[in-house]
């Protein structure tokens, strides 16, 4: 039985297998039903939500399946009951579990105990649905070109220790790509995370780094991302960040730096004037849009892979 719990559990031959069929599905959003029954996915959330929410929902229903949306503030998995015990439960009720938490650990749990496929839908170290709609959303505006999105630079700007950062590396590496990440001392990428997504590149062609400056980092870029630079549960260190970061801020002068064609991304929810421009955000090269629709294609790609 096979998982999605981060970005490296699909090899760059089935991260290609995928995004093809994400492709295929968002072509024919509603010609195929592999969950045509109805089976039940169940979908928890521990952490605020609303593209993630949405995107499966909609996307299990596309499928022909049941969305059964659980509350973890009220089911308190971990607290109340063991996150085994919820696992050996909800694994009997479905076909398929997505659950948006806290540590990594969690879900590897789940997983262990499950009995059906896992599906992370973000992590504080990963966040490997988003970086599939990514992926799909540049090879939809760059992947006309020989190799599809193998040989193009990556850049990501911000926090380079959140799940962003590190699923982009070990996502990015996977389709050949050549991943930037940069941001502040103090807020670089698991040096673990890093040295795997070196390995994988070795392998598809790409490379993976660290460059601490922002202009160097941007310099030439083909996409440029950002993120919040508050992860769920950081809202404390908000004032203290934005000085921190204010560098990195992906505005105008860091996109000319970019390729003349460079793509913008942003996972959302954007805070214009502080990680990105309002400028760039609404911007012509924005594509951050299609990125959003992008997360339910993708989802739909996932689930459909690992329920075959």
């Amino acid at each position: 039985m096979r998982h999605f719990l981060r970005d490296d559990d699909l090899t760059p031959a089935e991260l290609v297998e995928v995004l093809d069929l994400a492709a295929e599905l968002k072509a024919a959003p509603y010609a195929h039903k592999p969950l045509e029954g109805p089976q039940t996915v169940a979908i928890i959330f521990d952490k605020p939500t609303l593209r993630t929410q949405a995107s499966f929902v909609a996307g299990i229903a596309e499928l022909g399946g049941n969305p059964m949306v659980v509350d973890g503030n009220l089911a308190q998995i971990g607290t109340r009951e063991s996150i085994a015990d919820v696992a050996r439960v909800l694994g009997r009720q479905a076909s398929l579990i997505v659950w948006r938490t806290h540590d990594q650990s969690r879900i590897d749990e789940m997983a262990a105990y499950a009995g059906v496929p896992v599906v992370n839908a973000l992590t504080d170290q990963f966040h490997p649905c988003q970086t599939l709609a990514d992926l799909l959303t540049i090879r939809e505006h760059k992947g006309d070109r020989p190799g599809g999105l193998a040989g193009l630079t990556m850049t990501f700007l911000g926090d380079a220790a959140c799940n962003m950062g590190h699923s982009y590396l070990l996502s990015g590496a996977a389709a050949g790509m050549h991943v930037r990440v940069s941001g502040p001392d103090g807020f670089q990428p698991d040096p673990e995370i890093l040295a795997r997504a070196r390995a994988i590149a070795a392998g598809t062609g790409g490379s993976a780094e660290i460059v601490l400056d922002p202009e160097a980092a941007s310099e030439g870029a083909d996409v440029l991302i950002t993120d919040t630079w508050i992860s769920m549960g950081k809202e404390a260190e908000s004032s203290d960040r934005a000085e921190v970061f204010r560098p990195w801020q992906l505005n105008e002068d860091l996109l000319a730096r970019g390729a003349d064609d460079a793509i913008v991304l942003h996972c959302l929810p954007a805070y214009r004037g502080k990680e990105i421009s309002a400028g760039v955000l609404d911007g012509p090269q924005s594509v951050i849009w299609d990125e959003a629709e992008n997360r339910r294609h993708a989802q739909k790609a996932i689930i459909t892979w690992l329920t075959r």
